[in-house]
């Protein structure tokens, strides 16, 4: 052996550079927590009826704890599962709310919905389902990447309509993977994977808007704003009112994509051909396959149908779901072995977002913030009120539940709109836009999490091309309320209350 050979041999294994990086924001989140935590008392905030909304000690610890947590997702100071078993640590040492209270949060019925709605996406996978219908459809859109983009961001979109967006996402996220790895035999991220899960995301949360099946938010909204103002909205009015609105963004995001994240490679040639030769070797289905949709349709129907058939309603959506799990185990369709290859870390990440949004909520810093924020606009004109209120819910709502995030600003909002000549209607449904589509953190919605398991971008990227993402729903938004609402019959303003 030559020297040269064993001085490169006794090199250390791990020769990477020290993540100055990592410690830098490390430090920044500690430090805004104990800036946060231990600062003197903040002034109350006040509503326009003179209410005053006190931000205590644990509402203040609930503040220093969002910003430790946000700062560590944005920046991957530690795995983001991790950064959410910080959040319940630091409400049980920090006395900000009982451990009790604060860890069970992390087995929310809304954690298990979404580990219920990953283990229909991996069945999917192991079944063949998913290469089933990745090449069905590859061999209708052909092989453009540009309608590649579009065929699945369509299909997302459409699939929100009539079940929940956390299920699509987990039902899309392998079918995205086989087209992907059509596309490129390397594990590399490539721009065009970056598109299509992000992508896959943002779309979700456009077509969950347009209906009540897409999403808990707009059923929870709706009977809010009936308790509120006395007002019944139906299924169809919502739908009327949403369709155009969910559609635009839809399409509007696919030419975002295509504008910045344009596929290395403008056409996969034979793609076509070879996509309908591998669909035809697949053979016809398998015991497996029709059993596994069977149970994903029949899931599916019976959460559809609870909206609409008093005898289901009593139902929980999460225990219907779970039903699914349960019955892909007795028909041996899964094993012992599959529950290791759920993405856990997905898991502890909504769970901890789950115990955050409920720690801003009962302790009352989140409608803290909302009054500070909604009386701002209390003098403006009717649009900017408008659009403030639906940016303040937009922000919210991707670090804390987006039904918690329209709880707490409709209140402040509804009392405010009359005095500006606003309607009640437009404040309800340009939150309810907004908060189905968070666009800057993976906490913001079960379908950002899901995309970012796929290891084809960042949080940090994540949160950058979210940014004109959220510009553009901003501009959507103003479209609805100055255009497209009052031509469809929507009374957007009023006669203002003296």
């Amino acid at each position: 052996m030559s020297a040269a050979e064993s001085s490169t041999m006794s090199l250390p294994e791990d020769t990477k550079p020290f993540n100055w990086k990592r410690l830098l924001f490390m430090f920044v989140g500690i430090g805004l927590f104990c800036f946060v935590y231990y600062c003197p008392p903040w002034p109350d905030a006040v509503d326009p009826m003179g209410e005053h909304f006190v931000l205590n000690q644990q509402a203040k610890g609930a503040l220093a704890v969002f910003l430790l947590a946000a700062t560590w997702w944005v920046f991957e100071v530690v795995p983001i599962g991790v950064t959410s078993l910080t959040i319940g640590v630091l409400q049980a040492l920090f006395m900000i709310r009982d451990p009790k209270v604060a860890f069970k949060d992390f087995m929310d019925p809304s954690v298990l919905f979404i580990f219920g709605s990953i283990v229909i996406g991996m069945v999917f996978t192991k079944t063949g389902l998913t290469k089933r219908i990745a090449y069905k459809m590859l061999s209708i859109v052909g092989e453009k990447t540009s309608m590649i983009y579009l065929g699945c961001f369509v299909m997302t979109a459409a699939l929100t309509h009539v079940m929940a967006h956390t299920a699509v996402a987990a039902t899309m996220f392998p079918l995205l993977m086989a087209i992907h790895a059509l596309y490129s035999d390397e594990d590399e991220p490539t721009k065009f994977g970056k598109g299509l899960f992000i992508g896959m995301a943002y779309v979700a949360g456009a077509g969950s808007i347009v209906t009540l099946l897409g999403a808990a938010r707009g059923a929870v909204a709706l009977g809010f704003y009936k308790d509120i103002m006395n007002i019944d909205i139906s299924f169809f009015q919502l739908t009327w009112y949403m369709f155009p609105v969910g559609w635009l963004m839809t399409f509007l995001l696919w030419g975002f994509f295509m504008l910045f994240f344009k596929p290395e490679r403008a056409v996969i040639p034979g793609l076509k051909e070879k996509a309908k030769r591998m669909y035809t070797e697949l053979g016809s289905w398998s015991r497996q396959e029709v059993l596994t949709a069977s149970i994903v349709v029949g899931t599916i129907l019976v959460i559809a149908l609870k909206n609409f058939v008093p005898a289901l309603s009593g139902l929980h959506k999460t225990g219907i779901l779970l039903c699914s799990t349960i019955l892909f185990f007795l028909f041996n369709i899964l094993d012992v072995d599959d529950l290791e290859e759920i993405p856990w870390n997905i898991i502890l990440l909504f769970a901890g977002a789950m115990s955050i949004g409920f720690c801003l909520w009962e302790t009352g810093a989140a409608k803290w913030m909302a009054v500070n924020w909604l009386v701002l606009f209390q003098t403006s004109p009717p649009i900017v009120f408008i659009l403030g209120m639906a940016f303040f819910v937009m922000m919210m709502t991707n670090f804390i539940m987006n039904v918690a995030a329209i709880a707490i600003s409709l209140p402040v909002a509804l009392v405010i709109a009359p005095y500006l000549g606003v309607g009640g209607e437009v404040i309800l449904f340009s939150a309810l836009v907004v908060a189905g589509m968070p666009f800057l953190l993976l906490v913001g919605a079960a379908p950002n999490a899901i995309a970012y398991n796929s290891k084809q971008f960042t949080t940090g990227e994540f949160f950058l091309w979210g940014l004109p993402a959220s510009a553009i729903l901003m501009v959507v938004t103003w479209l609805a309320v100055a255009v497209i609402w009052p031509i469809m019959g929507m009374e957007v303003y009023v006669p203002k209350m003296m």
